[in-house]
């Protein structure tokens, strides 16, 4: 059995182990004991992921409400 990862990891790592669990989980190998523990982690990456976004997007809106030459405006994609 692999070791536990750490709690906490960088978004980036968080990101990339959640791919791997998704690849794994996808191919239908897995024991179900192993499967379940599988999703278990990629549930608590995910929601720690949602965390790191959110607080983010905090930081974000906070420097941008303190500089009044940068209010904010929805975000719109270009079109090309």
């Amino acid at each position: 059995m692999p070791k536990k990862k750490p709690e906490t990891a960088s978004f980036e790592t968080a990101l990339a182990e959640l791919e791997q669990i998704v690849t794994r989980l996808e191919s239908g190998d897995l024991p179900l004991e192993e499967a379940l523990n599988e999703f278990e982690r990629g549930v608590q990456l995910a929601r720690q992921g949602q965390s790191k976004l959110q607080q983010a997007e905090q930081r974000v809106q906070i420097l941008l409400s303190e500089s009044e030459e940068a209010p904010l405006a929805p975000f719109t994609p270009d079109a090309g």
